[in-house]
């Protein structure tokens, strides 16, 4: 099992128990590893140390209940896991600016409206008039997707990217919420993208995505998960692409793809130089050829 795996079967245990006590060492042990060793490796992959991880994504959960639910503010503190009322409204506070109180009146009227893309939109005119700021959808069938900024279904803070099919999508079909950059900052750096994807109904398969492209566009680096693909119906965890960006590279793009049906969410995103010790996760940018040329009289 590779590190990646453990962090996100470790995930997976955290998240289906998230109203019970947890402590550091149940959860580094259905990682397999000792307390310290995967406190320290938890917060180098995700950015977050363990019980900073568990309150951030209790809070998510109780930000989620007030607006959907009549559970009192104590009786909702307790059952996600704070030891009183006084300290889960402190905690939500510092996270969210608000009183769990103010923040249902405000937002309770709100939270299930879906701010949307017209996927008939030009690249630009997407950029300019999008709720999700610097993203825009693409793909090869865009008009069967569609994206938009969900208030409820939430990784941390107060929003994610949502990417959905609207029925019906072609053989073949994919859709990507996505954005590019100038390679300038990165050239000669090994960069890693992660990030957490919740996916319900993706029957086909979805996954993010990685290219680094030079000026001629032609692709240098590349990886879509394709090799540990998401399907089906998945809860929140952690996922990663690593790739080298060469000298000579002029353009990063990276996304999450959603190929066929289904719906999927993406939040909390981190992109960061790691070192030369952190394997690259990328697939050959053309097929493996072969040394010389081969049967030419078609008699093999």
């Amino acid at each position: 099992m590779t590190q990646q795996q453990s962090i996100q079967k470790a995930i997976r245990y955290i998240e289906a128990r998230l109203h019970e006590p947890l402590g550091l060492k149940d959860i580094a042990a259905e990682a397999g590893f000792s307390a310290y060793h995967f406190h320290r490796l938890f917060r180098e992959q995700t950015g977050h140390s363990i019980g900073g991880y568990l309150r951030m994504r209790r809070l998510a959960l109780a930000s989620r209940r007030l607006l959907e639910e009549e559970l009192g503010i104590l009786d909702l503190a307790l059952s996600c896991g704070f030891e009183s009322q006084e300290a889960f409204t402190r905690a939500f506070k510092r996270l969210y600016g608000l009183p769990p109180g103010r923040y249902r009146r405000l937002f309770r009227h709100h939270h299930s409206t879906l701010e949307r893309i017209d996927p008939s939109m030009s690249t630009n005119e997407a950029l300019a008039g999008s709720p999700l700021k610097g993203w825009f959808l693409s793909g090869s069938h865009p008009h069967q997707y569609r994206i938009s900024l969900d208030r409820s279904i939430i990784h941390q803070g107060s929003a994610s990217g949502h990417l959905e099919s609207l029925g019906e999508t072609a053989p073949g079909g994919f859709a990507t919420l996505m954005q590019q950059f100038r390679a300038d900052e990165y050239r000669g750096k090994r960069m890693r993208l992660s990030g957490f994807v919740r996916t319900r109904g993706a029957s086909g398969f979805c996954g993010l995505w990685m290219r680094v492209d030079n000026a001629a566009e032609d692709v240098l680096q590349f990886d879509n998960m394709n090799d540990r693909p998401l399907a089906g119906d998945l809860d929140w965890n952690h996922y990663s692409i690593v790739l080298d960006v060469p000298e000579e590279s002029a353009v990063v793009s990276f996304g999450l793809l959603l190929y066929g049906p289904g719906r999927v969410w993406l939040d909390s995103l981190r992109f960061e130089e790691v070192d030369s010790s952190v394997p690259t996760t990328g697939q050959p940018a053309v097929p493996e050829l072969p040394a010389g040329p081969v049967n030419l009289r078609f008699e093999d």
